[in-house]
């Protein structure tokens, strides 16, 4: 018989056979959906804008459903019982956050946003939040004036806080659709770069999994990377840190299944989207040099040529033509505005430890670049010292780095933190298919 098709391998990878059920694994299922709930009820009760509401009131219901479940389940398995079928399933859980808490939410704040709120300073009538057109205004900038950014200084009036788009080049290809087919309610609906965001984040999780030959998900993976609320409210009410956090995985399972040169191709765009992730350049360039080392071949240096010239070329070719329309503007908006730099003071400023540390005066603010720097130290030594010797060590390395930077970073964001969840997700999946491809097979007898 010849291979099953793609879709039902994936579809396979989903589902749990019955078996006894294990209460650890529970009680932390139990514990996740609680902690979950924690978040999303306080969301949809408080927060100070539409679409966090909308969204905390679809995840109260799917986190609450995750909770029974699984609480559910733990009963039973106290009883010495086994459910069987897809309410035996732990999957139960992801399924109803999916639908519930990702999928309906944004359906029905696209629909919602069709009222036309953008641009106004209410942010508890945002059907979308401000990166979301932004990105859209970016791309139709590019098509008519070959640069996403304007000049800050020659609007005529004060600038304000969107009027800046603080990512790279790429970022504004997701908003092309919109400025290409939009203007329209039916063409709006369609092509809001949330769904650009969704179906590029899907895209590279199914290419990652290919790429690791399908292997069995774990359900912990999946809730760190997909159930987790930074992830479900990001896809619901922005999305442009899951496609991105999405490329960099692809990129890390190119690299660990030998595809150099198209890792470097994939991280160009990674960070010529988002400067935040450009520290994985230095993980993934080192994994790519030591990843045939302990083999009769040593350290590959013909592979991290092709990374590095994969990566530079592209990043080169991505980045010129925009700089060269408006060099000033682009600096302005790429860097200066998220180092808090810029004509207008960025308004990244969630209460995270390099914040809180900065707040404290000028002294604060030295102590804070100086974490900054000596994290970036510290993951340095760890890479010379313990390179990482598969993929899932490259991509726990980038985790632990990029969760450094968001905590001690003067100017971030909480939202931000579900790069190092997804990637945390992604390393055990990662770890999930070495294993599998280290295990000897089966007798066939």
């Amino acid at each position: 018989m010849g291979r099953a098709p793609a879709w039902r391998r994936a579809a396979r990878l989903f589902t749990a056979p019955a078996a006894t059920l294990d209460r650890a694994p529970l009680r932390w299922d139990l514990g996740f959906y609680l902690a979950c709930l924690a978040f999303a009820l306080p969301t949809a009760l408080k927060s100070e804008f539409y679409g966090y509401r909308v969204w905390g009131n679809f995840a109260t219901v799917a986190y609450a459903l995750g909770a029974l479940h699984s609480g559910w389940l733990l009963w039973s398995a106290r009883k010495g019982r086994t459910p069987r079928g897809l309410l035996g399933s732990r999957w139960c859980g992801i399924a109803a956050v999916a639908l519930l808490a990702m999928i309906l939410p944004l359906l029905l704040l696209v629909i919602r946003r069709l009222t036309g709120v953008d641009w106004l300073i209410t942010p508890f009538s945002w059907a979308a939040q401000p990166e979301v057109w932004v990105i859209e205004r970016s791309a139709d900038l590019l098509l008519h004036h070959g640069t996403p950014y304007v000049d800050v200084t020659a609007l005529g009036r004060a600038p304000v806080v969107n009027d800046y788009t603080p990512y790279g080049p790429v970022m504004a290809v997701f908003g092309l659709p919109r400025a290409l087919f939009g203007g329209t309610p039916l063409g709006d609906a369609l092509t809001d770069a949330r769904w650009m965001f969704a179906l590029a984040a899907v895209a590279c999780v199914l290419g990652t999994l290919k790429l690791l030959k399908w292997p069995k998900v774990p359900v912990g993976a999946a809730q760190l990377a997909l159930a987790c609320p930074l992830t479900a409210l990001t896809w619901a009410v922005a999305g442009p840190d899951l496609a991105i956090v999405g490329l960099l995985v692809l990129a890390c399972a190119l690299a660990a299944t030998g595809r150099a040169a198209w890792a470097g191709l994939v991280l160009a765009l990674v960070v010529s989207a988002k400067l935040i992730v450009a520290p994985a350049a230095a993980v993934l360039a080192v994994f790519v040099l030591v990843r045939r080392a302990g083999h009769e071949t040593g350290l590959d240096w013909p592979a991290v040529a092709r990374f590095a010239s994969a990566l530079v070329a592209t990043t080169a070719a991505l980045h010129l033509p925009v700089y060269l329309v408006d060099p000033a503007a682009f600096v302005e908006h790429v860097f200066r505005f998220p180092l808090g730099m810029g004509v207008v003071r960025s308004p990244a400023a969630s209460p995270l430890p390099g914040h809180l540390i900065a707040e404290l005066g000028p002294v604060g603010q030295v102590a804070a670049f100086a974490l900054v720097g000596a994290a970036a130290v510290a993951m340095v030594i760890w890479l010379v010292r313990r390179p990482p010797a598969n993929g899932s060590g490259a991509v726990l390395r980038i985790a632990v780095g990029l969760g450094a930077l968001i905590l001690l970073t003067p100017a971030t964001r909480y939202g931000y933190l579900v790069y190092p969840l997804v990637l945390l997700g992604a390393y055990l999946t990662f770890r999930a298919a070495e294993a599998s491809t280290a295990r000897p097979p089966r007798s066939s007898s």
